[in-house]
């Protein structure tokens, strides 16, 4: 196990690149901040690529976001399709969470338990890739254990829902690049901030 690096040094972007909208992220006060916007879906990926690693990061998002966490995205031209997502929402009301709720595994499976915090406070990712198998915790609590050799049909999970996906997640490169992704907010607005800080990696 290697040491863990930092992704973000705090003062700029260095080492981060959106190829679609880059208008949309800014640093603020130590941190990486997305904005929403209408019409606009968009991911800062960091340039480099990682395989079998542990990731951890802290999130703070304003009410009605909704934002994620890529992880091994091999086509950044098509993140959606190509890398897998760590939901964020401003779900914490939400009783029963759903595969599109903090927490999940998004469109493949729902988490465990609604471990998110209310919006404005901040929020505690851990995500381990090993090979097939994918964990996902949420300030300190598992959501979501997940084997990828599990997905092998394109557009359908192991319990028989459906996803969205052009691809099955079986198939899929196992190394790739780490994102952080901006989107409209819940109900479509614009505005809201997702906020990023103490990103680090350490290689498996």
């Amino acid at each position: 196990m290697s040491e863990w690096r930092e992704l973000f040094n705090g003062v700029n972007l260095d080492g981060w690149e959106d190829f679609k909208n880059p208008h949309l992220w800014s640093v603020e006060d130590g941190t990486i901040v997305g904005v929403a916007e209408l019409k606009k879906m968009s991911n800062l990926s960091a340039d480099a690529q990682f395989g079998d690693f542990e990731l951890s990061l802290e999130y703070n998002a304003d009410p009605k976001v909704n934002s994620g966490v890529f992880v091994r995205v091999s086509d950044l031209a098509n993140e959606v399709h190509t890398g897998l997502e760590i939901q964020i929402l401003d779900s914490y009301d939400t009783e029963t969470p759903d595969k599109h709720d903090s927490g999940a595994l998004y469109d493949m499976i729902a988490p465990k338990v609604n471990a998110v915090r209310p919006a404005g406070e901040w929020n505690v990712y851990r995500i381990v890739c090993q090979g097939p198998l994918l964990t996902i915790d949420l300030n300190g609590q598992r959501t979501v254990d997940a084997n990828l050799d599990d997905f092998h049909t394109v557009g359908l999970n192991p319990d028989g829902t459906k996803n969205k996906f052009k691809h099955a997640w079986k198939t899929m490169p196992r190394r790739g690049h780490i994102g952080l992704q901006t989107h409209p907010g819940i109900g479509k607005i614009s505005g809201v901030k997702i906020r990023f800080r103490n990103i680090r990696v350490r290689e498996l």
